[in-house]
């Protein structure tokens, strides 16, 4: 009620008659259910600089994050909206560190997002993007963490992922009393350190003499301001070099490394399980906390310590539920009507002004605390592949296949696009058939479609950190519908139910399909898959 009130003379308040309802079944009755893309033209005007569209006070920054039927969208940000997220994260710290008194007394690192836009502004110059992730915490908390800081948020500006991550890489190292980690993909950090054999002899060089030496280029002035934050430490390269020595991988040394570090916070429901045993292995001494599930949209749950599931943020955006077996136009229910064991979407009204917004979120209730639900995130709905933050949409993946086969003129006879968990290089393959184009035509095509998904905003990022490789493509020789029913019937799924999407959610089609992967600048092998 305190939003309808607050946002009752917007446009969209005033359409939809705020002022008259009394009720929460009077807002679920007048205001239907929503998706970015009922937004999209009200997020242009804004951007337009037209005011009181969506809310009645100002937006302060539009922040980009992935599209459905788009490759990106921008998501407004009122301080009502910042306040919001502030509310779940405070407690959430409080909690950590009145758990962990240790992690006061060290440093810590706040996984830095590498920047994607620079000093970019809408047409009437409303801000796009966080000046950097420590924006969420509000000025008192953006004090507090840069005061503890083992990287420097500087660090967000190198554009070379290689320069990234080795700066990122020596700033960790230089801090002795790094005590904790807050990420978001476990790949992430299994990702930073991979390189560390290879470039352990210039790293500990450069933390003994002071300089900072990255294979890569840095602007000027972001190089200026880092190297001002180095000093020689030859004791501590010693250390380093007398850690490694003795230790036959890093997990072994890392208790050595940072002895202090006491807690690792990353995503570990939903498709980041599974990489979480090489995240721990890496961190043996720490404790890993699973994140709540938090968005560019809202925040929905904090992490609670020693339960299973994260609480259900009540303090921060007014929050509905649609059972898992409902249709998308079904009845919702509420915070206090949840009942464990069962699967939900996420349904969420907050600040920022999105009102019955669909996030595509799927949670399963697990226990209550009190009336408070506490819940694990599933996973995306069926439209949504997200298996490290690239929330792919089939709607966006349709459309950008639609345009690479116009554009080189080929038919398939079938086409889809999925995850395949390849070693060492796990990403995403367009499986196809077509009986009228050659190899090469169909190469040139995966590298069209590539290039059309890497304007998703969050796809391009995970292949620029290395947690996604490059669009692989695998051409089916025969059978392909055939073998699609079966697969999926076997699956669990209805005949009726068989139309093939562009982007599916199912991994493993390579095991199913008769074929090979095509690959670029390497002959093709008949009979079989190439490496």
């Amino acid at each position: 009620m305190r939003l309808l009130d607050r946002n009752g003379d917007s446009e969209f308040g005033q359409r939809h008659r705020f002022g008259a309802m009394r009720c929460v079944d009077d807002y679920r009755t007048g205001v239907p259910l929503s998706t970015y893309e009922d937004y999209r033209k009200a997020v242009e005007r804004i951007a337009q600089g037209v005011p009181g569209v969506l809310t009645s006070e100002p937006v302060v920054l539009l922040e980009p994050t992935s599209g459905s039927t788009g490759p990106s969208k921008l998501i407004p940000y009122t301080r009502s909206l910042k306040a919001e997220f502030r509310r779940a994260i405070a407690p959430w710290i409080v909690d950590m560190f009145a758990r962990h008194p240790g992690l006061l007394w060290g440093q810590s690192y706040w996984s830095v997002s590498p920047v994607v836009r620079r000093d970019e502004y809408s047409e009437s110059g409303i801000p796009i993007g966080f000046e950097d992730d420590s924006e969420y915490l509000g000025s008192f908390g953006r004090m507090l963490v840069r005061n503890v800081l083992a990287v420097p948020t500087g660090v967000r500006l190198l554009e070379d992922m290689d320069t990234f991550r080795y700066v990122t890489l020596l700033f960790l190292l230089r801090s002795r009393s790094l005590s904790m980690i807050s990420i978001w993909h476990p790949t992430f950090l299994t990702l930073l350190l991979e390189p560390l054999d290879e470039w352990l002899d210039r790293l500990t060089d450069d933390i003994a003499t002071g300089r900072l030496t990255p294979t890569g280029a840095m602007p000027a002035e972001t190089g200026r301001q880092l190297r001002s934050a180095m000093r020689p430490d030859p004791e501590r390269a010693s250390e380093i070099e007398n850690c490694l020595a003795s230790a036959s991988h890093v997990g072994e040394a890392s208790p050595a490394l940072w002895p202090r570090l006491g807690l690792v916070s990353c995503w570990a429901d939903g498709n980041a399980g599974p990489y979480l045993p090489a995240l721990t292995a890496l961190f043996p001494h720490a404790t890993c906390q699973p994140k709540g599930l938090v968005s560019t949209e809202g925040v929905a749950s904090i992490p609670r310590h020693g339960r299973r599931g994260a609480a259900l943020a009540v303090r921060s955006h007014f929050f509905e539920f649609l059972p898992q077996d409902s249709s998308p136009d079904g009845e919702t229910v509420l915070a206090h009507e949840l009942e464990a064991d069962r699967r939900y979407s996420l349904v969420m009204t907050t600040g920022g002004g999105l009102y019955r917004y669909l996030t595509g979120d799927l949670v399963d209730v697990v226990s209550h605390i009190d009336s408070c639900p506490l819940f694990e995130f599933a996973g995306k709905d069926a439209h949504i592949s997200d298996r490290f933050g690239e929330k792919l949409n089939s709607v966006h993946v349709q459309q950008a296949l639609d345009r690479a086969v116009a554009r080189y003129n080929i038919a398939p006879d079938f086409a889809i696009v999925a995850f395949e968990d390849a070693p060492g290089c796990p990403g995403y393959t367009l499986f196809i058939e077509s009986h009228d184009a050659s190899d090469q035509e169909l190469l040139t095509l995966g590298a069209a479609l590539e290039e059309s998904l890497q304007e998703n905003y969050h796809y391009r990022y995970c292949r620029d950190l290395g947690q996604l490789g490059r669009l692989r493509l695998f051409r089916i020789e025969t059978g392909a519908q055939r073998t699609y029913a079966t697969t999926c019937q076997e699956n669990g799924q209805r005949i009726g139910d068989l139309k093939p999407p562009a982007l599916h959610t199912m991994a493993g089609w390579s095991q199913s399909f008769s074929g090979r992967f095509l690959e670029r600048g390497v002959p093709p092998v008949p009979g079989g898959a190439t490496a």
